[in-house]
């Protein structure tokens, strides 16, 4: 009975130092849009709320609507939406003049289709695209169909507020 006693003090005593230290997870809330020819795109973003050393900050969710169709997910950083491989997008948004990098964010809309905004630095003129994918999706950005498209967008994206 003293060994079960002395278990039940130690383990308050350790969860409230496990829990009593873990600091609040904090993250950034922001309004997000974009537009171009056909398109019509937004929503709110979730970030962290600490910069990396380029001034961005990672996504973590996302909710909105493009065209109509709702927002159904966030594509996992690292990986290419369908019918855009080998492009990897990072989910990463700045302040900056430039708020997208080259690999931009990927997301899932309840129709099947799938949208990546990114910054395309090799343009003439640098600017934001947005590659559209939607059924059927043949791997491989070389393999757009008619349904599929690479359009000029212009973006922008507003810290509305923060979060605890």
């Amino acid at each position: 009975m003293k060994n079960l006693a002395l278990s039940a003090i130690a383990l308050a005593t350790t969860s409230g130092l496990v829990f009593g230290t873990m600091p609040a997870a904090s993250a950034l809330s922001w309004n997000w849009n974009y537009s171009g020819t056909g398109i019509e795109a937004n929503g709110t973003f979730t970030t962290n709320d600490t910069p990396n050393n380029l001034g961005f900050y990672l996504i973590t969710g996302i909710t909105g609507t493009r065209n109509g169709e709702t927002i159904t997910g966030l594509q996992r950083a690292g990986t290419p939406i369908p019918g855009n491989e080998p492009f990897n997008v990072d989910n990463l948004i700045s302040l900056n003049t430039q708020q997208l990098t080259g690999d931009g964010f990927g997301y899932s809309t309840s129709g099947g289709n799938y949208s990546s905004p990114f910054f395309a630095s090799f343009l003439p003129t640098p600017g934001y695209l947005e590659v559209f994918s939607a059924p059927p999706m043949i791997p491989g950005f070389e393999s757009l169909g008619l349904e599929d498209s690479e359009l000029p967008i212009n973006f922008s994206a507003t810290i509305s507020n923060h979060r605890s």
